[in-house]
């Protein structure tokens, strides 16, 4: 029997720690003997976690990399937090504005002189979230994985110091097809270590939850109902949904609700861009929920308003449950939906969120359409798996 090492950061409410709950669940554990090894064992996804895998002892210094700068020197991690420091103010001599990519790196880098090895050998190690430096610096293992979830031609990243990271693996799992094209555009010299298995979807799962009874004024609006499930993140475009929305109701459209379920740093100025376009009573943010399903369910229309996904989970989940979708134009969006088929492809504006979602809403029958197609298609694909048993 194998032994293998699954690392991860932690299990609060997200779209990658939802896909690691199913392929932990969907995992072989009868030819394969698996360690979780989470940063900090945090997040209200640790109850899903199945008993299966052994989970390892919280590391008292990996999980700072889960605090801010203040709790780590508090902690009494002073030089882990005076690293930190020094990778923020690197980060932000950076021209662009989003330099948390950069950051997140030199933070780790100049992090792993003072971090422990893990003191077990395997057979493989799985690094299943970016950067990977923990499974490429600290752990012996014959064949090391690594995972992306995103889109890399869209985020501001050191690309010398990840394709010094990135050599330290043997394969690496892009999460689609669109996801593996754009990786290797940035990266070609990794071209052929990178193969693609999707995200691990469980229909069973997805739709036992999604009947759980849920008191939320969602549950009683009666007006036609949008729904994202999202980090409240720059990535996201949920900033985007709400000028969208702002759009609409210009238009006319005064019984459109949109509800955003999650949580993220955006919060704040989110809240204020609702209050700026006095849509307080139509754009709502529903707050983190462990369980999302039961307002996919409620839903009338799923809209991911994304600058930016790899693979969004939450698309296929709105699709397992046979809700009509639309997403963005972003780079890997062609392997998400096939427009006009299981959902629809809107342009990557405010303008082209606002066209798309009239569209649906004038056009009951297209909503309809797309609904059906979605609940004759299999979207299970624990096979999926088999790719990666391949490489192990």
């Amino acid at each position: 029997m194998k032994n293998i090492l699954i690392a991860s950061f932690d299990m609060e409410v997200g779209g990658v720690e939802r896909s690691l709950i199913s392929m932990l669940n969907n995992f072989d554990y009868k030819n394969y003997s698996v360690d979780l090894m989470l940063y900090r064992h945090t997040g209200e996804f640790m109850n899903l976690l199945p008993p299966d895998p052994h989970l390892l002892e919280e590391s008292a210094v990996y999980k700072t990399f889960r605090m801010s700068i203040g709790q780590t020197l508090k902690s009494g991690n002073i030089l882990i937090g005076l690293v930190r420091t020094l990778a923020k103010y690197r980060a932000s001599l950076n021209r662009f504005s989003e330099n948390g990519y950069k950051q997140m790196q030199y933070m780790w880098k100049y992090s792993l002189p003072f971090l422990p090895l893990q003191e077990k050998e395997y057979d493989v190690a799985i690094s299943y979230l970016w950067p990977h430096y923990f499974v490429a610096e600290k752990v012996k293992a014959k064949t090391k994985i690594a995972w992306i979830h995103t889109d890399f031609s869209t985020v501001n990243t050191d690309i010398k110091l990840d394709i010094q990271m990135w050599n330290q693996f043997d394969h690496i799992a892009a999460v689609s097809e669109e996801c593996k094209k754009t990786f290797v555009h940035k990266y070609p010299s990794l071209e052929k270590k990178v193969f693609v298995l999707e995200n691990i979807t469980s229909p069973a799962f997805v739709q036992a939850l999604a009947d759980e009874k849920v008191e939320d004024h969602m549950m009683n609006d009666a007006r036609f109902k949008i729904l994202t499930v999202a980090r409240l993140s720059h990535a996201k475009g949920i900033d985007h949904a709400i000028k969208a929305l702002k759009v609409l109701k210009d238009r006319g459209y005064d019984d459109i609700a949109w509800y955003v379920v999650g949580y993220g740093g955006d919060e704040e100025m989110l809240q204020e861009l609702i209050k700026q376009n006095e849509l307080e009573n139509q754009f709502i943010l529903v707050g983190k929920k462990i369980n999302p399903y039961p307002y996919m369910k409620e839903a009338d229309l799923y809209v991911q308003p994304s600058r930016y996904e790899g693979k969004a989970v939450t698309v296929g989940e709105a699709q397992i449950l046979s809700k009509p979708v639309m997403i963005t134009n972003y780079p890997t969006a062609q392997s998400q939906v096939r427009n006009g088929f299981d959902g629809s492809i809107c342009e990557l504006s405010i303008e082209g969120i606002a066209n798309g979602i009239e569209k649906l809403y004038k056009n009951a029958c297209l909503r309809v359409e797309l609904a059906n197609n979605c609940q004759r298609t299999d979207y299970s694909n624990s096979r999926e798996l088999d790719k990666l048993y391949k490489r192990i």
